[in-house]
């Protein structure tokens, strides 16, 4: 019999291996969307995805409470930066999100996704039982989701403030908060729509009205959304063949390596191709699930839950955005879309939900 080590046999290799083919389908996505060169993006985006990999996998490892002692430090240690954002940032794409750091383009409001989770995770863990029906439930969370939200805004990035909030909350509803509170805010947010839609920027306001008619300006805002579409159409149900596609090609299709990233592909890999890169999502979503569900501390619970709807978020709205279903709010595909902090974050989840499993697995379910 072959003895295998134990040290190998404690490597997640079925989770490797469902990160590895998403990653690697892209690698092939930008191969093509750069005219069959492995440059300037396919090469940088392998070599990231082996150290992000690596450092998920170290991660992985931590005790978990290492990341509910540190969480608090964290949050502040990100919040810091996105005011750093404000004040040293440079412009790009007509956003201010960007940290320069020499070898990569630190995008701080990334990071929030996962320290908001963590940190709001902690604070639930930590409050009385029977205390989360109180005012005192509530306030700190909304001081604590608000203000990057609002950091976010300014630069301004809307999709980004959106998945914070929403990562947030799924904490707070997650933790057994009154669901009429949930209900009351979501009634008082759509009645208050029209007051926010004019807190919008000009050109997010056109964002929103060309979404609900994208043909009102087809060579203007309404060209991402249109274009996407016509990539993803072409494609049919297998698609025109790798290296075949004519509009990223063409450069008909903008940030076709990035944010459309998806019209890309189904236009060379058709339905099939979509179908298989759903279905390795689902199989990520499922582990991360069944790890919230197995959870041993309530803290290792709420951040698992969290994590998973911040993976699952940056997938649906980037998909609806792509079909011209939402408005382009600038969202990547995780681990598909070229790009390093989206990849860090994603990866950051990965690790954290990882150190969750192998916690879950060194004794009996314990909350409190």
């Amino acid at each position: 019999m072959i003895v295998v080590p134990p040290a190998i046999q404690r490597i997640p290799w079925k989770l490797i291996a469902v990160l590895s083919a998403i990653t690697g389908f892209g690698l092939l996505v930008l191969y093509s969307a750069a005219g069959g060169n492995w440059s300037p993006w396919a090469w940088q985006q392998g070599v990231r995805f082996l150290i992000f990999l690596s450092v998920a996998m170290v991660i992985g490892r931590f005790p978990i409470r290492i990341f509910e002692d540190f969480s608090y430090i964290a949050y502040i240690g990100v919040l810091i930066l996105l005011i750093a954002v404000e004040l040293l940032g440079f412009v790009g794409g007509g956003s201010q999100r960007w940290l320069n750091l020499g070898f990569m383009n630190l995008q701080p409001s990334e990071l929030m996704k996962v320290t908001i989770v963590v940190a709001l995770a902690r604070f639930y863990a930590q409050l009385p039982p029977g205390n989360n029906r109180s005012w005192t439930a509530l306030w700190p969370a909304l001081v604590m989701i608000g203000l990057p939200a609002a950091l976010v805004m300014l630069q301004p990035d809307l999709g980004t403030a959106l998945s914070i909030c929403i990562g947030g909350v799924v904490v707070m509803f997650v933790a057994g908060l009154p669901f009429w509170w949930f209900g009351s805010t979501a009634i008082a947010g759509a009645a208050a729509l029209p007051v926010l839609f004019s807190f919008l920027h000009g050109y997010q306001q056109k964002r929103v009205l060309i979404f609900l008619d994208p043909e009102s300006d087809p060579l203007g805002a309404g060209y991402h959304i249109s274009q996407s579409k016509i990539a993803i159409g072409s494609g049919g149900v297998g698609g025109k063949g790798f290296l075949n596609g004519s509009q990223s090609h063409l450069d008909y299709l903008p940030e076709g390596h990035t944010d459309f990233i998806f019209a890309t592909m189904a236009e060379e890999w058709g339905l099939i191709g979509g179908l298989a890169l759903l279905f390795a999502f689902f199989l990520l979503l499922r582990w991360s699930t069944r790890v919230a569900l197995k959870a041993r501390t309530r803290f290792g619970q709420l951040t698992a839950a969290g994590l998973t709807m911040t993976i699952f978020f940056y997938i649906a709205i980037n998909l609806m955005m792509v079909m011209g279903l939402a408005p382009v709010v600038g969202i990547p595909l995780p681990l598909f879309s070229y790009g390093g902090s989206s990849m860090l974050t994603i990866m950051t989840c990965v690790g954290i939900v990882l150190a969750i499993e192998n916690d879950s697995k060194t004794g009996t379910r314990r909350f409190h």
